[in-house]
């Protein structure tokens, strides 16, 4: 009896050093965390990395933005960028290159069969320029009806921008959100792949990283049907032109007779695995 007592009393004490040493862990790593932000929060460059400072700066619920400018982005003028400056005149919190703005919109719909009606519509753009605190940029691609279906209708949002969205327009916007952007901690080398109007959130990856980190190796493959169809054409030149580091692959399936290979696009057909062993070099990549 007095042996099993002992061992109980043994267990006891072992298991209550145990449970002193977890919460001694735990104490110093919590303290440890709070000491290390602190220090991160008072040391903070002014040229720190872009979410250490989108975390702690945005704004809450709708603001008001002016258009300040509009600008077709391709041949066809389908692809229309417009310029967003706040209202109040405040600084913008620097975005995560790659986030998305969410605008609400008093719309039309309606035609010849139902009558018209007003109501809100929400709608989200990726933003398609790099971070900074005077103005932000969407690119919005209008949406016609489908060619084999022109009884339905076109898209309510792009047609609204397109059509009824002009300069000195107040729009109400929430701020800069979403999970998918690049990470601006690394410098691996960065492939971004996009087809069509998706090409936007790359725009916003790309211009930050060639501003940020211009030694990092960045290759953009940039995927559509013709030149009609493609936008950022001059800018993307311009800084494939200017920039070593970038490597512009575009890519057109179904190229128009004036288009021509080598100027207006480099690769023919669609983005595939193949395309990419053949023109990326070998390495670590993040895509």
């Amino acid at each position: 009896g007095c042996d099993l007592r002992k061992d109980t009393l043994t267990a006891l004490a072992l298991l209550a050093y145990i449970t002193a040493v977890i919460l001694f862990q735990v104490a110093a790593g919590l303290a440890f965390g709070l000491w290390r932000r602190a220090s991160a929060t008072a040391a903070l460059p002014a040229n720190a990395p872009v979410q250490a400072i989108a975390e702690k700066a945005a704004w809450s619920g709708w603001r008001d933005f002016r258009v300040v400018r509009r600008e077709f982005e391709d041949a066809a003028q389908t692809q229309c960028s417009f310029y967003l400056e706040p209202v109040d005149g405040a600084a913008l919190p620097l975005f995560k290159p790659g986030q998305y703005l969410t605008f609400q919109l008093q719309s039309s719909s309606g035609g010849p069969v139902r009558p018209t009606l007003q109501r809100a519509v929400v709608r989200c753009y990726s933003l398609s320029d790099k971070p900074n605190e005077r103005t932000h940029r969407v690119t919005i691609k209008r949406v016609p009806a489908p060619p084999n279906r022109p009884d339905l209708p076109a898209g309510v949002s792009s047609t609204h921008f397109h059509d009824r969205v002009n300069l000195g327009d107040v729009l109400s916007v929430k701020a800069p959100a979403g999970n998918f952007y690049i990470d601006v901690n690394v410098e691996t080398p960065a492939v971004l792949i996009a087809g069509g109007i998706g090409v936007t959130p790359m725009i916003s990856m790309l211009l930050w990283c060639l501003a940020e980190q211009p030694r990092r190796a960045v290759h953009l493959y940039y995927g559509v049907r013709c030149g009609l169809d493609h936008a950022y054409k001059a800018q993307l030149v311009l800084l494939a032109t200017n920039n070593p580091n970038f490597r512009l692959n575009v890519v057109y399936s179904n190229p128009a007779p004036g288009d021509n290979v080598g100027i207006d696009y480099q690769h023919k057909g669609y983005i595939d695995i193949e395309l990419l062993k053949r023109t990326l070099p070998h390495g670590r990549h993040e895509f």
